[in-house]
């Protein structure tokens, strides 16, 4: 009987798991609390799965992760070692699936509070 679990009781890897967030538990950055009390105080629908505001989490640090590789890799281009917005637009832009996703959007020159 040894190595059986007994019955009815939760095991240590669930305990564990139940501690764990649910942002480290994807292994994500972006926080999935955060996003799922997003979409239900957007009302955007009725019903809300689980897993769409992981799903919706990876989306976003994976779209954010791939904007500031190009933009990234633009300032290097340049030889700067910051990446202004000038950079960000630049990397939009020089990436067709990137452009297209982000067609109408305004990246803003002047930082917030910064007048």
């Amino acid at each position: 009987m040894s190595g059986q679990r007994s019955r009815g009781g939760s095991s240590d890897h669930q305990r564990r798991n139940r501690t764990r967030s649910r942002t480290s538990r994807a292994e994500l950055t972006f926080s999935v609390s955060h996003l799922e009390h997003l979409l239900r105080d957007g009302h955007y629908t009725q019903r809300l799965s689980a897993n769409a505001p992981v799903y919706l989490a990876a989306i976003i640090q994976y779209l954010t992760a791939t904007v500031l590789e190009l933009a990234g890799n633009e300032a290097q281009k340049i030889g700067c070692r910051r990446i202004t917005p000038e950079l960000l637009d630049m990397a939009i832009h020089n990436n067709a699936l990137l452009s297209g996703f982000f067609g109408n959007t305004t990246i803003s020159q002047v930082a917030p509070g910064r007048r």
